[in-house]
């Protein structure tokens, strides 16, 4: 499962990171790492981009760059 296939309100946590692709790495200067925990909080109108938010940091990822991120999702019982 990728980031992009989250649901806003989703938990989840960054597993794999692919940082061949452009723009990933800076992302990931911004916190999006593999062990990092990070939610879906909602997205524009079209679904692009997405605004998630990771550490209390609300940030904007475009759909496509959220595809790099594979993640699992997180209980939501605690």
């Amino acid at each position: 499962m990728t980031l992009r296939e989250l649901q806003p309100g989703q938990k989840a946590r960054i597993e794999k990171v692919d940082a061949s692709q452009p723009g990933v790495v800076r992302l990931m200067v911004l916190g999006l790492i593999e062990g990092a925990e990070i939610q879906f909080e909602n997205a524009a109108i079209g679904g692009d981009p997405m605004e998630v938010s990771i550490c209390g940091t609300a940030i904007s990822i475009r759909k496509q760059q959220a595809g790099y991120f594979s993640v699992s999702p997180m209980s939501t019982n605690g």
